[in-house]
């Protein structure tokens, strides 16, 4: 497997070279060469998390939720709550009702994610449609539990892979640059907004058991993406510390921060290296992408990631994401 990958990346790096005079040799190909590896890699890692997190919440809607007539929150439940009122497919809805988020997530945070986006909410619809799993159980506290672990394990797994299955966060990204509001506010209040609908439109009991839904599938996201709030902040150590930051700059459209600082591993009375210390922050969407740049420039960086609840002003709300 690993001699097909190499194959595949000196494939990738040769055409990306093609008409240059000698390709084969030098720094050059050696750096396309590389950065094809890292990209195929983390290519393969990332559509394996998109296809387990399809699959996750297919089980969690076929197995769960549509047979018992449950809805969850966001666009999901938008998408639930509309099948139930108007008989039409939720494999169409799940398309239509994402789409507009997509087309959102195409100018607010870049091309790549808006077509992975795209592919795995046309993955989860064809499962959807065409396949059917017996209902599970008819305990309704069990259904909404677990139906919310699964659809919460689907969402985090694409998160994982660089996309999403749900636009909601993305809407929420959006109108958090725009207005002085966390992204965590913003998608209470959307969920608020489709739980009074359920609750209106079916019964209170079937809004209830929506919220217990959205809180068993948000906590599982939290979960599956390492506890990873809505920003990140990265701090990285690196010998080629002035690539990465151009790396972040150019390629991400992000701004960073540099710290002067010593490494501390030596003897005492020794001369301690200086390095640059790089801070970042960025988007939990972003993250994937990161660590794709970091890896093609040095795969030995340290790094450090914690949760940010939320940010203001700097590069984060003054450009857009690409």
């Amino acid at each position: 497997m690993k001699f097909i990958f190499q194959n595949i990346a000196k494939t990738i790096a040769e055409w990306r070279l093609r008409g240059t005079p000698g390709k084969k040799s030098g720094k050059k190909f050696e750096k396309q060469l590389n950065e094809a590896a890292v990209e195929f890699n983390h290519f393969f890692k990332e559509s394996g998390f998109i296809l387990l997190g399809i699959i996750a919440a297919a089980i969690g809607l076929n197995g769960f939720l549509l047979p018992n007539s449950f809805i969850d929150g966001g666009a999901t439940g938008i998408s639930l709550i509309l099948t139930k009122v108007t008989g039409v497919p939720l494999s169409i809805l799940l398309i239509g009702v994402n789409i507009p988020f997509i087309i959102l997530g195409f100018s607010a945070i870049g091309k790549q994610f808006a077509l992975k986006s795209l592919v795995a909410i046309f993955g989860l619809a064809i499962l959807v449609h065409f396949i059917s799993l017996p209902t599970i159980t008819d305990d309704k506290l069990l259904i909404a539990v677990f139906g919310g672990f699964f659809l919460g394990a689907g969402i985090g797994l694409a998160i994982r892979g660089g996309a999403v299955i749900d636009g909601t966060e993305v809407l929420a990204i959006f109108l958090s640059k725009k207005a002085h509001v966390t992204i965590g506010d913003i998608i209470l209040i959307f969920n608020v907004a489709i739980f009074g609908v359920a609750a209106y439109i079916f019964t209170v009991e079937v809004a209830l058991y929506a919220m217990l839904t959205y809180l068993s599938a948000s906590k599982t996201v939290d979960f599956i993406v390492s506890g990873i709030e809505e920003y990140v902040g990265v701090t990285i150590i690196s010998d080629y510390s002035e690539d990465i930051r151009i790396a972040i700059i150019e390629k991400m459209g992000r701004g960073c921060t540099i710290y002067n600082g010593k490494r501390g591993f030596g003897k005492r009375g020794e001369k301690l290296n200086e390095t640059d210390i790089i801070y970042t922050l960025i988007t939990r969407l972003e993250l994937a992408r990161l660590h794709t740049e970091i890896d093609k420039i040095d795969k030995n960086a340290f790094l450090v990631m914690h949760s940010i609840k939320d940010a203001k002003g700097g590069m984060i709300k003054k450009r857009p994401l690409k």
